[in-house]
């Protein structure tokens, strides 16, 4: 039984190519750019995203001798293409992984208190094991990564966890320790026994809002009792700079091991601070999408990643899913 009308006329499908064409067209604006674009001839494009327009039954397009603007229809046509030629382009790489797996293009997101101190080992490891794969780094603050994630934009994170969020899968590397960053002149500089209720009183250095890390130092901080109302005076976008406030005598702040040599080489301002037992932690693991086609991939690399972190300042884990 046929549900819907068609107005009398037998329903056309678009075709990828025709997408293709008006997506091209709608994004620049100009029937000549968008040919060179795709690859296609002026009269070919012109033809294909008319034969969308008759398909579809809607004007997608205002042409005039000057240029070329996007009816409202065309507007909402235009995002819709996209997100159709997105999933097709994924559904191709996915099948290509599947045919020929550690090939083909890998995009990995990385948060960037994670980025600069592990991405050499992450390099080195896919140079050395897997020199067919095309491997795309974006580093991204964690709310933007799991968008990608989730829209296909992105193949694999690498982040701290847990996430809790649904349709993602967390597959654990290593934990790593908190130390405290602070003045060589601070009277716990140097300690190797810090409690963590010394944060209590402390003039605590953060970075912005939307940093992971940012929110493990102050659920650090409500554990150890500070109050949740405690001024956090000044803050920064990324932890060298945090680093160079600490070094100014602004205050103190939390850093993970791994940043440690890195972020505080030949400074001699600074001095480092190690809690008692069991000291605060952060866990770093890579996350994919629940049930990819690529999952038993990213669990080999998952696997081969614990095992080349080993020399860092980190307690490697087991490779178990968690979400």
């Amino acid at each position: 039984m046929a549900v819907g009308n068609t107005g009398g006329r037998a329903a056309k499908q678009p075709t990828l190519a025709q997408l293709r064409a008006f997506a091209a067209v709608a994004e620049h604006l100009h029937f000549r750019d968008a040919a060179s674009a795709i690859g296609m001839s002026q009269p070919a494009l012109s033809g294909a995203v008319s034969a969308l327009e008759e398909a579809l039954g809607v004007r997608l397009l205002e042409r005039t001798t000057r240029k070329v603007l996007l009816s409202p229809p065309g507007e909402r046509i235009a995002a819709r293409a996209r997100l159709v030629l997105d999933a097709v382009g994924g559904l191709m790489e996915e099948a290509e992984a599947v045919r020929a797996p550690f090939t083909g293009v890998l995009r990995l997101g990385v948060i960037p208190t994670v980025a600069p101190y592990l991405l050499p080992t992450v390099l080195g490891l896919f140079h050395r094991r897997w020199p067919g794969m095309d491997l795309q780094v974006h580093e991204e603050q964690t709310a933007s990564l799991l968008d990608g994630l989730a829209a296909g934009r992105l193949d694999l994170l690498l982040l701290a966890v847990p996430l809790g969020v649904p349709g993602v899968t967390e597959l654990a590397l290593f934990d790593e320790d908190f130390v405290l960053l602070a003045p060589r002149e601070h009277p716990l500089a140097g300690r190797k026994d810090i409690p963590r209720e010394a944060l209590r009183g402390l003039q605590l250095l953060l970075l912005d809002e939307g940093h992971c890390l940012r929110d493990q130092a102050l659920d650090i901080c409500r554990e150890a009792g500070r109050d949740e109302g405690a001024d956090v005076t000044t803050t920064a976008a990324g932890l060298s700079t945090l680093v160079q406030l600490v070094a100014g005598g602004l205050g103190v702040t939390l850093l993970p091991r791994t940043a440690l040599r890195l972020e505080t080489a030949r400074n001699e301002h600074l001095a480092t601070g190690c809690f008692a037992e069991p000291a605060p932690s952060r866990r770093i693991a890579l996350a994919m999408r629940t049930g990819t086609a690529r999952q038993e991939e990213f669990r080999a690399v998952a696997a081969a990643l614990r095992e080349a972190v080993r020399p860092l300042p980190v307690r490697p884990l087991p490779v178990r899913p968690t979400g």
